[in-house]
Formats: structure tokens, sequence, C-alpha cells
């Protein structure tokens, strides 16, 4: 490990290092761990004690996955996961398969955040990463940033990573509030044995549905999670919805013979930013990386996995030098994350905001005829695997339904400033950071 200088300044610290990396989740920990493994000096910043909880449906996905095996990292345990359930309103059910790519395998993991996100962090801390206990009170010039207890850390980059809240993108000037997709989920616990992951498409109040979905999900140790989510645009008072509407919805899985117990008390709730729209995933000396970013999947709310690889590319973007950074992380996301929100954010704006076009999609997507035929083209859209996927007839339908979202979609608000948001930046010559 490569130490970090430290040098007294008025009665505080001041250090020096190549790359702070703010929040310690999968996202912060993959970005540190690759940047210390290229050479680089790097502090991790969290405000938290790990192990800590996270709201979360607790699965890994398989590009996660991934990407853990191409770093050589083992996952703690777990519970492999495949096929996935859809349930519409009326009950009917649909079996999303899973399939392996080219470039992922067939399966996701069911793991804790407390247990996945504590190994991933110690990953990062044993690859040589400075783990730094703090919150981050703000930035000062380019790429410096202040900590509660008076340090400040001077770098070459600052990679934001913590949440979809993100203090370093709000300091950095990165959010549009006007145009962000703003989502809200809530979770809790049952002892329950779940064979497949369930997504439950929900009529609120009759053939209004309601603007996102739940689930219970496998878990360790014979237990569930249990959730619901909601879309709410750009507007962020709707929250408590979510919290209010839990113990119907959770009614609803009863019905259905889903849930067989109570969820107990270990609740917790967390906010989501889609799609990438009215967030900047980089400017001049910050990138922005997983929910900091927005890049959580627009059509079913997964975060961890385009997290990780998001912060993945920041690395490496990174480690090829600071001064061309921003420019090489943006023209990643913009033809990876951004194509698949260029076409899918426009759409899950369409459809949450209409109740009622909420329930007709629902239960035309569940249609006995319908689901069979969509199943495995869906499974792809749905969990952003096009990319990778084995040649076929899946994969094209699914790229020519995502080329006619993008083209029908183009003069929508939701496009042009996702457009705006990812255009290319005046590339620079690359300096600074050590090379991989």
């Amino acid at each position: 490990m490569i130490a970090s200088v430290t040098i007294p300044v008025g009665g505080h610290s001041k250090r020096r290092v190549d790359v702070v990396v703010v929040g310690a989740g999968p996202a912060g920990s993959i970005a540190a761990l690759i940047l210390a493994r290229g050479g680089a000096r790097v502090s991790l910043v969290d405000k938290a004690v790990f192990p800590r909880d996270k709201a979360c449906g607790d699965l890994v996905g398989p590009r996660a996955l991934a990407l853990l095996a191409e770093l050589g990292l083992h996952p703690p345990g777990g519970r492999p996961v495949g096929e996935m359930v859809i349930i519409g309103p009326t009950g009917r059910r649909v079996l999303l398969p899973a399939c392996a790519g080219l470039s992922y395998p067939d399966h996701g993991l069911a793991i804790s955040r407390q247990r996945f996100d504590n190994w991933l962090r110690d990953a990062a801390v044993t690859a040589g990463a400075e783990p730094v206990n703090a919150r981050v009170t703000g930035l000062v010039g380019r790429s410096s940033v202040e900590l509660d207890d008076g340090t400040r850390v001077d770098a070459d980059i600052v990679i934001g990573a913590d949440g979809a809240t993100s203090g370093i993108a709000e300091h950095a000037g990165l959010i549009d509030p006007r145009h962000v997709l703003w989502g809200f989920a809530y979770r809790g616990y049952t002892t329950q044995h779940v064979e497949r992951p369930v997504i439950a498409l929900w009529d609120e109040t009759p053939r209004r549905g309601f603007p996102g979905y739940g689930w219970i999900f496998p878990n360790e140790d014979n237990t569930a999670n249990v959730g619901l989510g909601l879309s709410l645009g750009a507007e962020r008072r709707g929250g408590s919805r979510a919290v209010a509407n839990f113990e119907k919805f959770c009614d609803h899985l009863r019905r259905w013979d889903l849930l067989t117990g109570q969820v107990d008390g270990r609740r917790l709730g967390g906010w989501l930013k889609m799609g990438v729209v009215g967030t900047r995933p980089a400017h001049d000396r910050v990138l922005l990386v997983g929910d900091a970013a927005g890049l959580v999947n627009p059509l079913q709310g997964e975060g961890i996995a385009p997290a990780m690889t998001s912060a993945a590319a920041a690395a490496y973007a990174v480690l090829a030098g600071a001064d061309g950074a921003a420019s090489r992380y943006r023209d990643h996301i913009a033809t990876h994350p951004g194509r698949h929100a260029a076409a899918t954010a426009a759409v899950h704006v369409a459809v949450a905001r209409s109740p009622r076009r909420t329930a007709v999609v629902g239960r035309a997507l569940t249609l006995p005829g319908i689901g069979r035929v969509l199943a495995r083209p869906w499974s792809l859209l749905w969990n952003d695997l096009v990319d990778g996927a084995p040649p076929g007839p899946n994969r094209t339908i699914v790229s020519a339904s995502l080329s006619i979202a993008r083209t029908v979609s183009r003069r929508s608000d939701i496009s042009r400033h996702l457009e705006r948001t990812l255009e290319p930046l005046a590339d620079a010559q690359p300096s600074g950071i050590h090379q991989p």
C-alpha cells in the first residue's frame, strides 16, 4: 500500500493522494480497488462504520458477477438465482428465463448488502486503498475535499460514489433537479424460503396501477427480501407513498400465496436516481459513478451491476490519465448505459405518469400468449443484457425494439435532456495518474 502524505495545516491536517473516492459501497469499492491495483494512491471515504445495512433488493446481477470474476474476486457465499417470475395485477405469471451471455453468466447472486458491501470494501483496502471514516462537507477547488474533522484531502481526481443523493454531485454542480428521475424503495425481511425472485405488478386501486412494482426475492439462510418501489419523476415529495402502501402490498402478495408470514421490523427505505437523466456523469476532475450518476436501470431499478461496471470504467479512465479522464468516462457512459437509457427512460416516464396506462401494460405483458412469446426478449431488455447476448432472434428483437424506442422518443423532453447530459467533452492530453 502506498501511504498518503499528511501535512498539518493550522491545527488540522492536509492529505495528498492521487484519487479521493467518496462512498465505499459497491461502486466506490470497485473504483478504489482497481485504482489501487493500478498503482494510484487512493483514499476511500465513507461516513458509515462498516459493516452497515442498505435498502436494496439484495440481488447482484450477472454483469456484476462477470466483473468480479475478471478481477479475480469470489463473493463470500450467497445464493445463485436465475429465472425470475413476473406476476401481473390479475395474478397471471410469466417466467423470464436466465440465459448465459457471451460476457456474463446465466445467474445473479442473492446476498445481503451488509455482507457484500463489507467484503468488497475489505478487498479494496487489501488492494491498497486507504480507508477513511468521515463525512465530506464540501469540494475545494477542482479536486480537493474537506472532511468533517477539518482535514482537507487534495487529489488529482474525485470520484463520487456517494449514492442517489450525492453530495459530491451537488457540490460540483452536476445535478439539474428539474429533470432527475427519482424513485424510492422500501424493504424488509421475512423468514420464508423463496425459490425464484418474483416481481409483482400491482393495481393500487381497481385498474389503476401502482407507478412501480413490488418484489419478494430469495435471500440467505431461508429468508426473503420483500419490497415496494415507485417512480416519482422530478418530484421527491411522494416517496412516503411506498411506506404507506407497504402493508397493503404485503396483503396482495399473501392473496397470491407469495408471502406466508410477517415482514419483520428490519425495514429501510432509500432513494433511486434512474436513467442518467438530470445528472452529468463527469466534468473536469470530478467523476460520478453508480447511483450518484443516476445509473439505475429505468425499467426495473437494478443498481448494483451498473454501479460496479461504471466504477470500473471510471477507474480505468483515471488510470489512463487525469486530464482526459472525464472525457473518456463520459464516452463510456454515452455508448453503454446511456444508449439503454435513451431508449428506456422516456418509456419509463410515459407509463409511470398514468395509473391507467400502468395497469393496462401490466395486464398486457402477462397475458398467457403474449407473456410466453415475449419471455426471452423481455428478459434481455428488462435486465439490460442485450449487449453481450448470443446472436439470434431474441437479441435481434430487443436491439430493434431499443432502436425504435430511441427514434420515437427522440423529441421527448427526457431524451433531449439526456442527449445534452451526455454530449462529448473536448479531449485533453492524459497526464498525472500512474498508467495501468
